[in-house]
């Protein structure tokens, strides 16, 4: 059961919960009084696992694995012989990201964080900060804030996995001795934008690069930010915004004036690029946000 659990990103208390209320338990025997999971179990589980990502209640997940999968009588089995391990072939690209989004969503839906915090920090490991924000984290953030928007019941899976995800990607932060620019990037949300969390992986992704940025995870005021923009002097400012209705791109007026002459950015799905003003460069994710902003302020990777 533990080497199930660890492939399946849950705890082994939460395979028995599965086990005894919706029946996916293992259904092989060895010849002892040990159960052990086949690979038709283990693919009930997973099929268990996409529907939970897409949205399902457990008991809902459930019930449709059981529909795609039925079981079968569990019929005792003889011990199997040692064989020699054949090498897997190499997963697709697409395939590591899924299988870990699957894992996480299962782990915070059963409210495990002590899962939650191990997934986020194999993704991040395994992937890198922003293929695993893209791939792995942001779609599994967004199907579950999708689910709980409006519904009380539930929405502490999403507060819950926020709290991680906030955390683990301060982890991921190296503290910079010497960054390679001398001035920061500032990175900061349009006043109205509350998705701060892009931000955190955004820099999490430069200081890697041994860019160092400062970072305000809160929404500033129009005034509050135009005069830390001044004070702070930064070299290149980067104003997020995901929702188009908070992309206000008049923000930029007022943070350029004076003798300010940093680079001006505006990342995220929100802006609109027709109304941006001409000094303004789009960057329409975090991945090409991190390499433009690398290149502009040190020449390129190093």
């Amino acid at each position: 059961m533990a080497s199930v659990a660890r492939r399946l990103g849950v705890a082994p208390s939460t395979l028995r919960t599965w086990d005894r209320r919706y029946g996916l338990g293992p259904s092989r025997h060895t010849d002892g009084r040990h159960r052990r999971y086949g690979s038709s179990d283990i693919g009930r589980l997973e099929l268990m696992q996409r529907a939970l990502l897409r949205g399902a209640s457990t008991a809902e997940a459930a019930r449709y694995a059981l529909e795609q999968m039925p079981r079968v009588e569990a019929v005792p089995v003889p011990p199997e012989p040692a064989t020699v391990a054949t090498p897997s072939p190499a997963p697709d690209d697409g395939e590591v990201p899924s299988r870990l989004a699957r894992r996480l969503s299962t782990a915070a839906l059963a409210m495990d964080v002590g899962a939650v915090q191990r997934m986020l920090a194999d993704a991040i490991d395994e992937l890198g900060v922003l293929p695993a924000w893209s791939g792995v984290v942001d779609p599994v953030l967004m199907a579950l804030g999708a689910r709980w928007r409006g519904v009380h019941a539930g929405a502490e899976v999403e507060y819950m996995l926020a709290e991680c995800v906030y955390a683990a990607l301060v982890r991921a932060t190296p503290v910079l001795d010497q960054p390679r620019n001398q001035r920061p990037v500032l990175l900061a949300c349009v006043p109205e934008e509350r998705d701060t969390m892009p931000l955190y992986a955004l820099s999490a992704s430069l200081a890697g690069r041994r860019v160092g940025a400062q970072l305000f995870g809160t929404p500033l005021p129009p005034e509050v930010l135009a005069v830390t923009v001044r004070r702070s002097a930064p070299a290149a400012v980067v104003l997020w915004a995901r929702r188009r209705a908070a992309a206000d791109p008049r923000v930029f007026a007022r943070i350029s004036r004076g003798r300010q002459r940093s680079r001006l950015f505006a990342c995220g799905p929100g802006w609109d690029p027709v109304s941006l003003p001409v000094k303004v460069e789009l960057l329409p994710d975090l991945s090409i946000a991190a390499d433009r902003v690398e290149h502009v302020l040190v020449g390129g990777p190093r």
